[in-house]
C-alpha cells in the first residue's frame, strides 16, 4: 500500500523516534544523540544511536538503521504497511482510506487462516473428529485445555477444508498462499492437512498465522507444518508465546514440541514456548529477549535432545540471557514426566535446573575417561578452553574448582591453564580487530552484499552528496551547475536515493525519513541511516566541491574517449541549470 507522504510525515511527527525506541531500549544522552544497547544484536557496550533531530536510528555494531517506521518493522517483525498501522493505532490516528488493497489482502489471509482454524476445531468436536479428540484425551489433555489452545482435527479427506473455505468466498489462490491446499499434477488442488491433530500457531498479536499437524500413529512425517508465507516466518515466531508473554516474572521455559508446551501450560507452567519445527534461531532468541531475562531449556533427554540443548545455549547466550538446563530423570520429555509424576515434582525439577556451564562441563566429562591420565588431561584442556570464554572472574573461579576436582588437579593449576587460553583468545580477537581496521575498503562497503560498491572512492563521495542534500537541499543547485545528476552515480542504490532527493527538491518538498522508508528497501534504509549518522562536515562548501570533483573524475574515466556531442552536453547542462535554478 502506498501512503500519502503528508500522512507519513504527520504520523512520524506524532511518533517521535525517541519516544518509540525508548519503549524497547534504555537510552542515555551522549552529545547530541541518545545511545543504548542494540535490540537487534548482542552487545555489552551501547552502539545503538538515536538522532532526534534527523529522526533516525543507527547501530554502529550491526548496521541496523532507518526511520521510526523501520524500527517498528524490525523489532515487531512487521511489513511497512503494518508498521504504519501499528504507529497509527499507538497515536490514535485514522489510516487513509484510499488505497487499501495490500492491507485488505493481508486482512483476507488472516480471516482465511482464522476460518480454517475454526473448521479444524469444529471437526474435532464432531463425530468425524472423535478419533482425534480421543487421542488428545488419552494424552492427558483436559477439554478446557483443548479449547484454550484451539486444537482441531483435519479430516481424512482430499477437499473438505477447500470446499468449506470456498463456500465462505475464499479463493484457491488465497488458500494456496497460506499452504492450506496444494496443486496436484493434473492442475487440481487438494487439502494439505489430512487425518492429523491440528495446532494453530498464533502470533503475539493474537492472529492465527499458520498450523502444525501431528499424526496419531508412527507414520511419517510425524509433524507437518505450514510453509512460510507473508503472514508466517518460522524463525521469527514461537509456539504459545501469545500466552507465555502474559505471565509474571521474566522467565520462559523452552520446550521441544507442541504437546510438551501444552502439557506444561495445563500444569500451570504458562511460561512455556517452543520453536516451530526447526532448531532455535537467532531471531527467536531476540524475540525471547523481549519477554524474558532467564530461559530454562527443557528438551528431550535423548542424545538428539542434548545436542539441540547445546545448540540452543550457543544461540541464547549472546543475548545476555541467563540460561539454565532442566534435567528430566527417567523420562523422555516434560509431557511424559508430568503425566507420571505430577506438577509438584516438575516444579521441584525446575528449581534444581542447572546452570548452562555445568551442563557443558558434564558433556565434556562424558567424552573423557577420567579413570586414565590421558582422559583427565583431555578433559582439563577442553574445560580450560571453555571456561576461558567466561567474562566473569567469579564464574571462572567457581567452575574451575569443580572441573579441577573432576580432573584431580589443583584449582590454581587449572586457573593458570584457563588464563593462558584467555590471553590466546584476546590476542586473536585483537588481531582480527586490527585486520578489520587495516581493511578500509571492506569497512567502506555496505553490510548487504547486494548493495556493495564497485568504485569505493566514488561511492563515498556519493554518500557525502546524499548527506549534504539531506542537510542542505539547496546543494541540488550546485550539482546542477556542475552538470551532474543522479545519473552520474556509480552505486545504483545511492543513485535511487539521490533521484528521490532531487525529485523532492524540484517539487519544492522537504525530504523526510518517513517518506524515504516507503520508497526504500529495509537494507537500503539501514545504509542511509549509516550515511546520515556520520558526523557532519565542518565546511560544507569545501566538502561539496570535493565530492563534485570526484564524481566528475569518475564520469570522465567511464565516458567514451570520442564520439561525444559537445552541443548535446551543453544543452543538457543548460536544462539542469534551468531545472534547479543554478547555485544559490
Amino acid at each position: 500500500m502506498a501512503f500519502p507522504e503528508s500522512f507519513l510525515d504527520d504520523l512520524a511527527a506524532r511518533s517521535d523516534i525517541y519516544d518509540i525506541v525508548s519503549r524497547y531500549v534504555t537510552l542515555k544522552k551522549s552529545g547530541s544523540n541518545w545511545f543504548g544497547l542494540c535490540p537487534f544484536h548482542s552487545e555489552k557496550t551501547g552502539s545503538f544511536s538515536v538522532n532526534t533531530e534527523k529522526q533516525i536510528y543507527h547501530c554502529f555494531g550491526c548496521g541496523a538503521g532507518g526511520s521510526v517506521y523501520n524500527f517498528i518493522m524490525q523489532i515487531e517483525n512487521l511489513s511497512f504497511p503494518e508498521a504504519v498501522e501499528f504507529l497509527a493505532n499507538l497515536a490514535g490516528v485514522p489510516l487513509p482510506q484510499e488505497d487499501t488493497r495490500e492491507r485488505d489482502n493481508r486482512k483476507r489471509l488472516l480471516e482465511c487462516s482464522r476460518d480454517a482454524a475454526r473448521f479444524f476445531f469444529q471437526v474435532l468436536h464432531s463425530p468425524e473428529g472423535k478419533i482425534g479428540y480421543d487421542y488428545l484425551i488419552r494424552r492427558g489433555l483436559r477439554p478446557g485445555t483443548i479449547r484454550h489452545f484451539g486444537l482441531g482435527f483435519a479430516p481424512d479427506s482430499w477437499d473438505k477444508l477447500m470446499n468449506h473455505l470456498a463456500a465462505k468466498g475464499y479463493t484457491k489462490s488465497e488458500m494456496r498462499e497460506l499452504g492450506l491446499i496444494k496443486a496436484n499434477q493434473k492442475g487440481g488442488f487438494y487439502d494439505q492437512f489430512r487425518n492429523r491433530i491440528m495446532f494453530p500457531i498464533i502470533d503475539v498479536r493474537g492472529n492465527v498465522i499458520a498450523f502444525g499437524g501431528r499424526v496419531m500413529d508412527d507414520s511419517k512425517p510425524k509433524y507437518l507444518n505450514s510453509p512460510e508465507h507473508q503472514l508466517f516466518s518460522k524463525s521469527r515466531n514461537l509456539f504459545a508465546l501469545n500466552y507465555a508473554k502474559k505471565t509474571t516474572g521474566r522467565r520462559l521455559i523452552l520446550a521441544e514440541g507442541y504437546m510438551d508446551v501444552i502439557a506444561l501450560h495445563q500444569a500451570g507452567f504458562t511460561e512455556a514456548v517452543a520453536s516451530l519445527g526447526t532448531a532455535l534461531t537467532p531471531d527467536q532468541a531476540k524475540l525471547i529477549k523481549r519477554f524474558a531475562d532467564e530461559v530454562v531449556i527443557s528438551y528431550d533427554a535423548d542424545e538428539a535432545g542434548q545436542k539441540a540443548t547445546s545448540r540452543a545455549m550457543e544461540i541464547l547466550k549472546p543475548e545476555d540471557l541467563k540460561v539454565r538446563i532442566l534435567r528430566i530423570p527417567g523420562a523422555k520429555d516434560p509431557d511424559e514426566f508430568i503425566r507420571e509424576h505430577g506438577r509438584e515434582a516438575f516444579s521441584a525439577l525446575l528449581e534444581r535446573s542447572e546452570d548452562h556451564m555445568e551442563f557443558v562441563l558434564d558433556r565434556i566429562r562424558a567424552k573423557c575417561d577420567l579413570e586414565t591420565d590421558e582422559g583427565r588431561v583431555n578433559f582439563l584442556k577442553e574445560a580450560a578452553k571453555t571456561l576461558a570464554r567466561l567474562s566473569s572472574p567469579i564464574e571462572r573461579e567457581i567452575y574451575a574448582s569443580r572441573a579441577a576436582a573432576s580432573g584431580s588437579v589443583s584449582k590454581d593449576a587449572l586457573l593458570s591453564e584457563i588464563e593462558r587460553n584467555r590471553r590466546a583468545y584476546q590476542r586473536r580477537a585483537k588481531n582480527e580487530e586490527t585486520r578489520k581496521l587495516l581493511s578500509p575498503e571492506k569497512n567502506a562497503q555496505p553490510a548487504s552484499r547486494a548493495l556493495r560498491y564497485t568504485d569505493v572512492k566514488t561511492a563515498r563521495a556519493e554518500e557525502g552528496i546524499i548527506a549534504l542534500l539531506y542537510r542542505e537541499p539547496e546543494f541540488a543547485g550546485a550539482l546542477a551547475a556542475a552538470g551532474l545528476s543522479d545519473g552520474d552515480f556509480t552505486s545504483p542504490f545511492l543513485q535511487k536515493i539521490c533521484r528521490f532527493f532531487l525529485d523532492q527538491y524540484r517539487a519544492g518538498n522537504s525530504v523526510t525519513s518517513a517518506a524515504l522508508s516507503q520508497c526504500l528497501e529495509p537494507g537500503e534504509m539501514s545504509e542511509l541511516g549509516r550515511i546520515l549518522s556520520a558526523p557532519d562536515q565542518g565546511d560544507s562548501a569545501s566538502a561539496g566541491r570535493d565530492y563534485i570533483r570526484i564524481l566528475k573524475e569518475s564520469r570522465a574515466k567511464h565516458q567514451p574517449a570520442d564520439g561525444a556531442d559537445p552541443l548535446l552536453a551543453m544543452r543538457d547542462l543548460h536544462k539542469e541549470k534551468k531545472s534547479y535554478g543554478g547555485t544559490k
